[in-house]
């Protein structure tokens, strides 16, 4: 199947001599694995300039250095709750360069860093831990039979009023549940419903 790629010199060179040897464009494109409509705009653009070194610089100027894009990413690290535009703010006071919002999304973006709400979760002291993994080892070795005896129950509760609470933080793929990304909530305010169930073995 053939691919998108961006061609260095040396292979869009290649592509060109093929085709000045006569080789129709889909057999170059077979051969190199590369999409037809790319060998086609490098024929052109080899036909209009005579080479096949690509330009460089055809697009808008960079508005940030390296060391900007290592800003904004620590920045978005340090204060993971903080909108892209207020670190183009931090940006400007610390450089002295205006770059928009969408500039510095998008360098978060190339660090792999991406907006997304923090997990929530109930916050779980020593003592809780300990309890629980002495509770695991104490039932590790329970049978079946013994088990069957157990009910297991449990409650959800449904808040009835909204959650506005629309806020997002920059995190890595795969680190949902780090430390750094979870919201710990101590209490539920606000009117709900609790629905209780209970499950046992063969039950």
């Amino acid at each position: 199947m053939a691919r998108r790629s961006h061609l260095n010199d040396f292979t869009r060179g290649r592509m060109i001599g093929k085709l000045e040897e006569g080789r129709t464009v889909p057999r170059v494109a077979a051969e190199f694995g590369i999409n037809k409509s790319v060998i086609l705009r490098a024929w052109k653009v080899f036909q209009t300039t005579v080479t096949a070194v690509r330009k460089v610089g055809g697009g808008p100027p960079r508005m940030t250095t390296a060391g900007d894009d290592l800003y904004i990413i620590l920045q978005a690290k340090r204060g993971r709750q903080q909108s892209a535009s207020v670190i183009a703010q931090q940006l400007s006071t610390a450089t002295g360069r205006q770059v928009s919002r969408l500039t510095v999304a998008r360098r978060l973006h190339k660090g792999g860093l991406f907006a997304h709400r923090p997990e929530r979760c109930l916050p779980l002291k020593v003592d809780h831990r300990r309890h629980r993994l002495q509770w695991c080892r104490e039932h590790k070795n329970w049978t079946t039979d013994q088990w069957s005896r157990v009910l297991f129950t449990d409650e959800s509760r449904f808040s009835t009023r909204s959650d506005s609470q629309c806020v997002f933080i920059w995190r890595e793929i795969g680190t949902r549940f780090y430390t750094s990304n979870i919201k710990e909530r101590h209490h539920y305010g606000g009117p709900g419903v609790i629905v209780w169930g209970g499950i046992k073995l063969n039950g």
